[in-house]
This record gives structure tokens, C-alpha cells and sequence, in this order.
């Protein structure tokens, strides 16, 4: 086997690995895009979902799990500057996401992005991080963010972006260009959950 198809392998397996852990969010509407729907990432195995406050915007959404169940999804905690949101379905003994370390990114270290980006359920995207910390060009003033050199596009909005070894680095927000992005650091949303949750 060559080191390409080596690689190949190890980079399909970190995908699917985080692929375990994610959510499709609805408001509903069904047919394609636009279909008002986003990802989530289960942060704990008792139904606790991680998201962007954009995707939920405070409406009813319904929660799609890796193993196909349809679930409705109750707000727990919003937060609009930090665009995070907190969601819980009625469900147990999910496959909660492993947590990586987002302080420790360093320019240049791969990153993979899954979700469901124009309704393609599970579709991942690869690249590099550009940089990280606060105050970003490009980014959303006043917070912290990681910069990456990869395609996000609508339907991405609040899933995993995951480090080599598949643990939860960020979650993917927003679009800076086209082949750039930007992702809520997993510390930011470890600090959110502590505050907002007591978790």
C-alpha cells in the first residue's frame, strides 16, 4: 500500500469516526435546500447537542441522530455573540464526541469539517488551520476564533470540526471566502456549557 492510499484511509477513518457524533437540525421543512436545516454534535451520551446560535435561532427544530431517529429538540442555551447553542433530546447511551484541544492548534495542522452542507448528509471537507485566538481578520470581532483554508457551506453551520485524531477541535460557523472559514474553538464552548449548563 503507498503512503497516498495510507493516508486516504486514515483520513476517511477520522471522518467517519466524527460522522458518529453528528446531528442533522430541521425547523421542518423538507424537500432540499433551502430546508432551514444545520448540524449538531453530540457533546454528552444523555442527548446533549452542541450548535451554532444561528442554526437554532430560537425556533422548534426537529434533531436527526447518527442511527436515524427523529427527535424534537429543546433549547437549553442560547448565546448569540459567541454563536453557540445548547440542545437536549430525550435519548441515552449516544456516541458523545471526544474533545480535542483547540489551544494547542498551530498553523498548518489538519482539520477536517463534517456535516450536511446544501443537504448532503454527512459530507466532509479537509484542509489546514490558518490560525487561531482572538480578533481574527475575517472574523466576527470581540471572540476567539480558528481560521481554516476549507470549504464551509450552508448546512455545515455547527458541525465538528475535528483534529487528526478525530476529537472535537471547533464547531463550524461561517464562511470567510471560498476556500476559508471560520470555527467556534472547542475551549470557547467548554466555557459556554460551564456557565450556561454547569457542564
Amino acid at each position: 500500500m503507498t503512503i497516498l492510499q495510507q493516508l486516504s484511509q486514515a483520513m476517511a477513518a477520522v471522518t467517519a469516526q466524527a460522522r458518529r457524533s453528528l446531528v442533522q437540525l430541521t425547523n421542518g421543512q423538507r424537500g432540499g435546500w433551502p430546508a432551514g436545516q444545520g448540524s449538531g454534535i453530540l457533546w454528552s451520551p444523555d442527548g446533549l447537542i452542541i450548535t451554532n446560535a444561528h442554526v437554532v435561532q430560537r425556533r422548534a427544530l426537529t434533531a436527526t441522530l447518527p442511527d436515524g431517529r427523529e427527535l424534537p429538540a429543546r433549547l437549553l442555551a442560547h448565546d448569540a455573540a459567541r454563536d453557540i447553542a445548547a440542545l437536549q433530546v430525550d435519548a441515552a447511551g449516544l456516541p458523545a464526541i471526544a474533545l480535542g484541544d483547540s489551544r494547542a492548534l498551530r498553523p498548518g495542522d489538519w482539520v477536517a469539517a463534517v456535516g450536511h452542507p446544501f443537504g448532503v448528509a454527512g459530507a466532509a471537507t479537509a484542509g489546514v488551520v490558518i490560525g487561531s485566538g482572538p480578533d481574527l481578520p475575517e472574523q466576527a470581532r470581540g471572540g476567539e476564533w480558528i481560521a481554516v483554508n476549507l470549504r464551509l457551506r450552508p448546512g455545515n453551520s455547527g458541525g465538528p470540526l475535528v483534529d487528526a485524531g478525530g476529537r472535537l477541535v471547533g464547531v463550524n460557523t461561517l464562511m470567510t471566502g471560498p476556500e476559508a472559514g471560520g470555527a467556534v474553538p472547542v475551549h470557547v464552548v467548554q466555557q459556554f456549557m460551564h456557565e450556561k449548563i454547569g457542564r
